[in-house]
């Protein structure tokens, strides 16, 4: 049986070329609309008869989770409900490696002025003026003074805040059937793997010693108090809609402080709650025994830096964060950011400038995608979708329309064995 199939060309004529009700689940990366770096193919949103042709060929029930950017993220969820899809949660990831992508108010305003501005700091990793310093690729640059501070009243003024977050929406294709059961019993879908994505802890506390009703299921204390609640399940928490990375869970635990979760039963409702019947009912949890900070309540995907070339030994480095007419180069080769601060220049075989963790992907193509079933992601990019479905033991449709990274995708896919130690076990 054939894993994948990938598709050169526009991804609504791609589509098309698929049969209704043929796909299990979309977990996809789409342009957000900010002109990326004057990036073409990030001029807007999908549009309402992108995502239409998504909901034909996705099954009854079947689930789409597509990344969106914090300022354009509601004009692609309005779209994606518009084409038919019920809007059901919002998946936020968190992580710290953003940069500040602020412009410096005070430092602008000086320059209109004519003011002087006091050097404070260094080119991180540069030595004294006029030294040089080599980056990670061996290439050299002299050190700049970039550190200045200002007196007017507009210094510490900016335009923008640290990225630490993006937006995934989570949308599906009404049921076909009568109930979630019975759509997944005719076509798979419909349901979240929720067991599949629980977030692994420490140590579970027994079950103190009680005369009350048996956890779980539902049964009756006396003739008019009942029991009711989830089954306890050791293999971890419940998966919430928040997913961070390695710094964010860092920068978590070090605001909230280390907490300890006591192991014992948790009563979720009034005791005084009644029934249609006007029985009494409780619901309680299981809570663990571990003790930690707050991100142990949350998955957390490790980034690799390692993950973005892999499988491209053959493929030529090229310069991805240079853009002509966007900005522009000092006499050293450093790359001048429109508010006149420097940047290094970034050289990688992977040109994309916006590839996702492998162990991110890998989570969310497991939390909608039956056993077996088939994931599409008709903005493919450099096929970090892909490589995460094949991983977890599913078939793979992507699109792509860009030739450049078509190829860069492909690699990666056909490698996509490689990228099996960066997944949790």
């Amino acid at each position: 049986m054939k894993k994948t199939k990938l598709m050169l060309g526009d991804n609504i004529e791609s589509l098309k070329k698929l049969p209704d009700n043929s796909i299990d689940s979309v977990v996809t990366d789409p342009p957000y609309g900010l002109s990326f770096m004057n990036k073409k193919w990030d001029y807007d949103v999908p549009s309402v008869d992108f995502w239409k042709e998504v909901y034909r060929v996705l099954k009854p029930g079947g689930h789409v989770l597509s990344f969106g950017g914090t300022r354009t993220y509601h004009r692609m969820v309005v779209n994606i409900e518009d084409a038919g899809f019920e809007i059901r949660d919002q998946i936020m990831w968190l992580y710290g490696s953003g940069f500040p992508k602020s412009l410096n108010i005070g430092k602008a305003v000086d320059k209109i002025q004519g003011n002087e501005r006091e050097v404070v700091g260094e080119m991180k990793g540069a030595g004294t003026p006029g030294s040089t310093f080599t980056d990670e690729n061996g290439r050299k640059f002299n050190s700049e003074y970039i550190g200045t501070k200002g007196q007017s009243e507009w210094e510490g003024w900016g335009t923008a805040l640290k990225p630490a977050n993006e937006p995934i929406c989570l949308a599906r294709k009404p049921l076909s059937e009568g109930t979630v059961a019975e759509n997944v019993l005719k076509w798979g879908t419909g349901g979240i793997n929720i067991d599949g994505c629980r977030v692994s802890g420490e140590s579970w506390g027994s079950r103190p010693n009680t005369n009350k009703p048996k956890y779980g299921g539902s049964s009756y204390n006396d003739s008019n108090t009942m029991n009711i609640g989830g089954e306890y399940n050791p293999e971890g928490r419940f998966p919430a809609n928040i997913i961070l990375d390695e710094i964010a869970g860092e920068l978590l635990d070090e605001q909230s402080g280390q907490s300890k979760s006591s192991g014992h039963k948790i009563e979720k409702r009034n005791n005084n709650s009644k029934d249609i019947f006007g029985i009494k009912y409780y619901h309680r949890e299981k809570s663990y025994v571990d003790n930690g900070g707050a991100s142990r309540f949350f998955y957390q995907a490790k980034v690799s830096k390692a993950e973005r070339n892999m499988g491209l030994d053959g493929f030529e480095e090229k310069e991805i964060n240079f853009t002509p007419g966007f900005n522009s180069r000092d006499e050293s080769g450093n790359i001048i950011k429109s508010d006149g601060t420097l940047m290094r220049p970034i050289i990688r075989k992977n040109s994309h400038p916006t590839v996702k963790p492998v162990a991110l992907m890998t989570y969310l193509c497991r939390l909608v995608t039956p056993p077996g079933g088939i994931v599409l992601d008709p903005f493919m990019g450099s096929g970090s979708t892909g490589i995460s479905a094949l991983l977890e033991g599913f078939r793979f449709v992507g699109m792509e329309m860009d030739k450049e990274y078509f190829k860069i995708a492909e690699a990666r896919i056909n490698s996509y064995e490689e990228y099996r130690k960066f997944i949790k076990k």
